[in-house]
């Protein structure tokens, strides 16, 4: 008889709606250990694969044993127990696979599709080893066409499974979408199973087999496995809840540390996703920006960006996604911050980004840096530019003026340095007094700033000396800018209805001709600044090698002055003074005279001078005064008439305050009368009236003679000459 059985034809409902609430659970429990994945690393990580494949395979094995217990048949049924076992470890085997591919960070669709493939061959292969391992006295064939939808369904079902188990860890335990999502799987499972159950096929065998020839297991033994199985899952189910659950207060406990913190910082921290849309904005983002929370969250990040950066900001998020080009991701920038009220702000950003299953995000620690970008002006205010004038001071010029020097050398240009001082500042300070001076200085400085352009530095250096910098000037240029420099200067100044008048001497080297390196270039303009001021002040002076040699010339007398006394080079001369009435000798003048010895007889003109800048005066002014005393009480000693011997007194020396007592010791140390000597005044002395009264009569109270040389050569009123004790005029 060839009558085909169909495993159809009886069914246990109770056993079917069984499997299939198994095949949910599973699904349910499969979702949930899939979330747990991705907080563990390394050897965890590894054990809940093997958990989640162990439990899934596992349940899968179940719901299919249990469905083809539900197909009753007529005939007595026992069960290979070798294929059996191997049902069970290829449901296993595939589910490990499936936990392993979910726990990878990146999955990728190529990904799904092989691993879905892996699968359903496991699962198919379960079926079939599954329906072989049946020993019945019928013979077992397949409908193909529904074992192929079988297998279709089961690579689908497979897919589907990958996709949810990757893509909803985060969902809740018990979200609608998790139950839904299991119940779909649960279903698509136990259709791909009883469509694969439907495509067996038994008909009655021509030779009865001997169960016992066979190792086989009875349906009472496999029924006493699913329970066990059942049992297992459930026990596994619930250990797994009690994991969730500690999790989540781990979590919890953890979310609060960190709202804590970010709450507390003062710092904004702002969170966005990949859109700009804000997800997390805490208290010190609110005080810096004045939004609250429920203004912000949800709006674009580009509501606290200034409207003309909006674009670029933009354009910048779009290139990172583009590209990953961490161009400021991890570093610290400072930009332009916008407030609700639309004021603009400087900020300090630290940017960083990371990348869910829900796309990318990023954190922001924003610092308003408004006070200390004040504070930090002010510093440089204080280091680089000078107090009164706003300018540039000595050491910014000096970084300018060697950047200018390297630039030049570099691209063989030329530029012109000039050294500024003006002529009469000291006057007019004297006059109106040091408030007055300092607010003649900045109109000073007003008027040399609107004859510059905007790629000159003008700088001063202090008290009235401005140096300026003319990157590429040659001599034509440069004499051109220095008289218009000079014709500014001497228009008259207005302050309070009064016109103030002064001049500038202007010094100008060059470079590369006058110097190389920016000391030797400020050195060679200041050499020909002097140079304008002994030429009548009011000029300019390009430097020349002649005004270095003068100036080397100059150093060297200087220095030889205060060796000079020392080593004997100083002698004194004596210009008699005769009567035109008798012819007699009347006096003698001193006159002091030097023997270098190197470049023999120097000049007086050349080195009084000298002594008068650099203060040798006023001991040489001693060795002539005491010399002069000594030589004429030596020449009265030798029976010669007596008469008196002039001495003149420089400026300097007549400003010492213990000058009538050098004289008086003078005096004493070479016992000559105090009558006997006349001291020499020049012009200048009785100009400072005031001071100079007192010292003229302390000298007139010792008996010394009093006398006032080259006088009306300045600028002194005849009406001086009735406030002091003088005895003559020259």
């Amino acid at each position: 008889m060839n009558e085909i059985l169909n495993l159809a034809s009886n069914l246990n409902i109770p056993l079917i709606v069984f499997s299939i609430i198994i095949s949910i659970i599973t699904a349910l429990v499969a979702l949930d250990i899939s979330s747990r994945l991705k907080y563990f690393k390394q050897v965890s990580r590894i054990r809940w694969i093997s958990s989640g494949g162990l439990i899934l395979g596992f349940g899968i094995w179940t719901m299919h044993l249990l469905g083809i217990l539900a197909f009753r048949t007529t005939n007595e049924v026992s069960y290979h127990l070798g294929l059996v076992i191997l049902s069970i470890i290829l449901p296993i085997f595939s589910s490990g696979i499936a936990f392993y591919l979910v726990s990878k960070p990146n999955l990728k669709q190529i990904h799904l599709i092989v691993g879905a493939l892996i699968i359903s061959i496991s699962i198919i292969s379960m079926n079939f080893f599954g329906l072989a391992a049946i020993r019945t006295e019928t013979n077992i064939s397949f409908d193909f066409t529904l074992w192929a939808l079988s297998s279709v369904i089961a690579f689908a079902v497979s897919f589907i499974g990958l996709y949810l188990l990757y893509h909803l860890p985060n969902v809740p335990r018990f979200h609608k979408s998790r139950i839904l999502s299991s119940i779909f799987i649960g279903l698509a499972a136990s259709l791909m199973h009883f469509t694969a159950i439907s495509a067996v096929r038994f008909s009655p065998l021509e030779q009865v087999l001997d169960p016992s020839s066979e190792f086989a297991v009875s349906s009472d033994f496999l029924a006493s496995g699913i329970g066990t199985g059942v049992l297992l899952i459930l026990l596994l189910t619930l250990a797994t809840v009690k994991s969730d659950k500690r999790l989540e207060v781990q979590l919890e406990e953890h979310e609060m540390k960190f709202q804590s913190v970010v709450e507390t910082a003062k710092d904004a921290i702002i969170v966005a996703d990949s859109n700009g849309i804000v997800v997390q904005w805490n208290h010190g983002a609110q005080l810096i920006f004045g939004y609250s929370k429920e203004e912000i969250l949800g709006a674009n990040i580009d509501t606290i960006v200034p409207d003309r950066f909006k674009e670029a900001h933009k354009k910048g998020m779009a290139r990172y996604r583009e590209t990953e080009d961490p161009r400021v991701i991890g570093k610290t920038v400072e930009l332009t911050g916008c407030r609700k009220d639309r004021s603009e702000f400087l900020l300090e950003m630290s940017l960083g980004t990371w990348e869910t299953e829900q796309g990318v995000f990023y954190s922001s620690i924003i610092r308003d840096i408004t006070e200390r970008k004040i504070s930090e002006e002010k510093i440089n205010t204080l280091v680089y530019l000078d107090p009164l004038t706003g300018l540039p001071n000595r050491r910014l010029f000096n970084d300018r003026l060697d950047s200018l020097v390297k630039q030049a050398d570099e691209t063989d240009l030329t530029f012109a340095l000039f050294y500024m001082d003006l002529d009469n500042f000291k006057m007019i300070n004297d006059r109106f007094g040091h408030s007055f001076g300092d607010l003649f200085l900045k109109n000073v400085t007003d008027r040399l700033e609107q004859h510059i352009s905007k790629k000159d530095t003008l700088s001063r250096l202090g008290g009235d000396e401005f140096v300026l910098l003319l990157p590429n000037t040659g001599y034509s240029n440069a004499a051109n800018r220095a008289q218009e420099l000079i014709n500014a200067i001497n228009e008259p100044f207005q302050f309070d209805q009064e016109e103030i008048f002064t001049s500038v001497s202007i010094g100008i080297s060059l470079f590369p001709d006058d110097g190389v390196d920016s000391e030797i270039l400020v050195k060679n303009a200041d050499i020909a600044m002097y140079r304008a001021k002994e030429k009548g002040k009011n000029s300019f002076q390009f430097f020349t090698h002649d005004m270095n040699e003068a100036i080397s010339r100059k150093s060297k007398l200087a220095t030889g002055l205060r060796k000079g006394l020392e080593k004997g080079e100083f002698s004194i001369v004596y210009q008699p003074q005769i009567s035109l009435e008798t012819d007699a000798l009347v006096g003698v003048e001193a006159l002091l005279r030097w023997k270098h010895p190197e470049w023999g007889h120097i000049s007086p003109a050349e080195f009084i001078p000298i002594a008068e800048e650099t203060g040798s005066i006023i001991k040489i002014g001693e060795f002539v005064l005491k010399e002069a005393c000594r030589q004429n009480k030596n020449w009265q000693d030798a029976g010669i008439p007596p008469f008196r011997i002039a001495v003149n007194i420089s400026a300097r020396q007549f400003a010492q305050k213990e000058l009538t007592e050098i004289v008086e010791n003078a005096l004493k140390e070479t016992e000559l009368a105090p009558h006997y000597l006349e001291l020499e005044l020049t012009e200048t002395i009785i100009q400072n009236s005031e001071s100079a009264i007192a010292t003229m009569e302390e000298l007139a109270a010792l008996d010394v003679h009093l006398s006032i040389d080259d006088f009306g050569t300045g600028y002194s009123s005849l009406s001086y000459l009735k406030l002091f004790p003088i005895a003559s005029l020259k």
